[in-house]
């Protein structure tokens, strides 16, 4: 009954912080009553990693909240070594555990939408690994953001941003079209009187303003597909401020905890529990679950990569080791070896990318014994193999 009790408890408990205190963990009733359900009602086996992947196909085939809410809970804590982790690699007078907690939490469905079962080795072990990247992504964007004026800010978002930005904000296309013009027209004019790289760029001067509104009300007429009114000096100068708010607001978002009662209710987490009806999808986890043949590629992928790594140098195989199995920043190898941090980078790079090759060249030679023909290499492999990589490097214990 012990292992029960324990998927019950991972998949139904959530992390609370009180103010400088480290987590308590608090149990939704409704999750605790739904898996217990589930534990109940089935003959699967007792393991996080079966029940995971058992919610994980129910939310991804029909985005129901209920399996989201158990994954949610199932990535506490995943979520909280991330922060503690991260909490000790960079120092900060500003945030707190808690903080950190709530910027890995806050991005859940990314999580989610992350994760490919068939290449990932768990949902628990990806999770580990994306949290602590993406709060690494969340300070140094915060950073960026707030050592910058709006128009230095302007001046080095790049295109892709601004637009998810402008779209996040709720803005049109042929209002996103607009905005994007007037950042253009200010980036081509600001940028050829501020061509350093200081980060507090200073305020563009009034005739600076009507200049960058001459050249949008000049553009517009070929660049926009809809007609729009001219614009002044002044009106150019308050949708620049704006899109800065928006971009810093997308950028820095609030966080909000998953774990905020709802309005009306006394407990945190009040969710509608709908019938569970997958025993269908029970079945066919369990048969995979059986399964070993996923177990025994992995396993020749896992006997490959050791071989492959003992035919690398003995400097290359130390990088790698200090950074992936000690966990030291790429500053810190530095330090150790006496050397300088691009040299570290170079390092890291070469060995991933003579791994990857050998990589790409075993399996290769393998699908062509399987099916008897030549197999050519496809690029769109190349990206999920190099991620498989990094994870392996980062997870199994390899020296």
């Amino acid at each position: 009954m012990r292992p029960r009790l324990k998927i019950a408890e991972m998949f139904s408990t959530f992390a609370h912080f009180d103010y400088n205190s480290d987590a308590r963990w608090s149990t939704d009733n409704k999750l605790r009553r739904s898996i217990e359900n589930c534990l109940s009602k089935s003959s699967s086996p007792e393991s996080d990693q079966f029940w995971s992947l058992y919610w994980y196909k129910i939310w991804r085939n029909n985005a129901e909240n209920l399996a989201f809410m158990h994954l949610s809970a199932y990535l506490q804590e995943p979520c909280y070594w991330a922060a503690k982790n991260i909490m000790k690699k960079f120092y900060s007078t500003k945030y707190e555990l808690a903080d950190y907690f709530q910027m890995g939490i806050a991005e859940v469905q990314k999580i989610c939408n992350g994760f490919k079962p068939e290449k990932n080795v768990n949902l628990k072990t990806y999770a580990t690994i994306a949290f602590l990247s993406l709060l690494k992504e969340i300070l140094r964007q915060r950073q960026d953001v707030h050592i910058c004026t709006d128009w230095a800010l302007l001046r080095k978002v790049t295109k892709k941003r601004f637009v998810e930005a402008l779209v996040s904000a709720g803005l049109t296309s042929e209002e996103i079209a607009r905005y994007k013009l007037a950042w253009k027209c200010f980036q081509a004019l600001y940028i050829q009187q501020h061509a350093g790289g200081i980060e507090r760029l200073p305020e563009p001067s009034r005739k600076l303003w009507s200049e960058i509104a001459n050249l949008y009300n000049r553009e517009r007429q070929s660049q926009l597909v809809s007609a729009s009114r001219e614009l002044d000096g002044e009106m150019v100068e308050q949708w620049l401020r704006k899109t800065a708010t928006w971009i810093r607001s997308y950028l820095y978002p609030t966080v909000d905890s998953l774990d905020v009662p709802k309005p009306g209710s006394n407990s945190p987490g009040h969710w509608d529990l709908p019938e569970l009806t997958s025993e269908s999808l029970m079945t066919e986890l369990i048969a995979q679950e059986n399964t070993q043949e996923s177990q025994n590629r992995r396993e020749e992928i896992h006997n490959f990569l050791l071989a492959a790594l003992k035919q690398l140098t003995p400097e290359l195989r130390e990088v790698l080791q200090m950074y992936y199995q000690q966990d030291l920043t790429q500053q810190e190898i530095a330090r150790r070896l006496g050397k300088d941090q691009v040299w570290v980078s170079r390092k890291l790079s070469k060995s991933r990318k003579i791994l990857l090759e050998e990589l790409t060249k075993w399996e290769q030679k393998s699908e062509k014994s399987q099916q008897g023909v030549n197999v050519s290499p496809d690029p769109n492999l190349l990206k999920d193999r190099s991620d498989a990589l990094e994870e392996w490097l980062r997870v199994r214990k390899w020296f």
